[in-house]
Formats: structure tokens, sequence, C-alpha cells
């Protein structure tokens, strides 16, 4: 995938915008999933995601090939959802996760090597306590803990991302996880 990558965002620092197109293809799952868990709110997630597109397009020239695109494009979005979070208070809505008409044909979804209803259930309710703690922590260490956790990137991917050292990730993650533990107690 590196050097696929590698190919591509030459190919995109000199205008080549199918290039481009490919790069948004492979990276927008999970820019998107990475903004949602920072953010918890899908639209501001999707306008995370199109904001952080936007500016990586608009950056590929200052992009240095030293670096991993995926790194790059990990700090971009962090600092967005960051950013998004200074401004605005938090919101809260108790209908917002349950959505109407999406993809809820629970027909096709069921066969034979699919989990039970119930276990999907339980497995839902788990991951929105999950994420309904991650909420709650401080985005300092909610990002450091999305990145380590949820996108599993090494210690060394995080600090060239959020630009802090190693031994500071270190630090915010076994901080992330005692906080996280504590709010989970309280759930």
């Amino acid at each position: 995938m590196d050097f696929v990558e590698k190919r591509l965002t030459q190919r995109a620092k000199r205008g080549d915008r199918e290039a481009f197109a490919e790069l948004i293809e492979i990276y927008k799952d999970k820019i998107f999933q990475l903004a949602y868990r920072m953010v918890g709110n899908r639209q501001d997630a999707e306008d995370i995601a199109q904001e952080t597109f936007l500016r990586v397009y608009a950056n590929l020239h200052s992009y240095d090939d030293s670096y991993k695109f995926s790194t790059w494009i990990y700090r971009i979005a962090t600092n967005l959802c960051i950013d998004r979070g200074r401004k605005k208070r938090p919101d809260f809505s108790l209908d917002e996760e349950t959505e109407p008409g999406q993809g809820m044909d629970w027909y096709s979804r069921l066969s034979s090597s699919e989990k039970t209803p119930e276990d999907k259930v339980v497995t839902q309710e788990l991951q929105e306590t999950v994420q309904g703690a991650l909420s709650q922590l401080q985005p300092k260490y909610r990002s450091i803990m999305i990145l380590r956790y949820i996108e599993d990137l090494s210690l060394q991917e995080i600090s060239d991302i959020v630009k802090l050292p190693i031994t500071t990730i270190k630090t915010r993650i076994h901080r992330g996880r005692e906080a996280l533990r504590s709010k989970l107690r309280l759930m």
C-alpha cells in the first residue's frame, strides 16, 4: 500500500486528478470514522472529512514524501476535529444516533453466518457506551485514544500526527485509559 500511495501522491502533486480521486477513495471512510469518533456527530464528521480533503488538495504541493501520507492526512483531520471542538460547545440529542432508513433492511442483513439480532444489539450497545465515554474525554486524550486503539496506529505514527514526543503520547494513553475506565464505571 505504501508504494501505491507514494505513486498516487506523486501523480497527484503533478496535477493528476484521477490519482487524487484514488487517494480520496482509499481514505474517505477512515477519515470519516476518525472524525465521527472524535466529534460524535455524523454531520460534523462529514464536514470535517470534506474539509480534510479540501486542505489536502490545496496543500498537496507542500506534502513531504519522506513522511507517510497517512500520517499527514490523519494530522490534518485530527487538527480539524480539535479545532471544531474548541469552536463549538457540545450539543446533545437523544435521537441523533438513530437514523431511520439508513441500511436497516433486517432481512437482507440476516444470514446464518452473521451474529444473531440479540448479539448485534449487545455489540451496538457496547459500541455506543464506549463511544459515549470517549466523547466525554478531553480532546487531547480522546484523539490519542482513537488513533491508538481504534485506528491502531503505532506510537511513532501518533507522535508524527499530533507533533508530540512519544513519552507524552504514552502519558496521554495512560491517563486517557484511566479517564475512560472511570467514565465507563459511571455508565
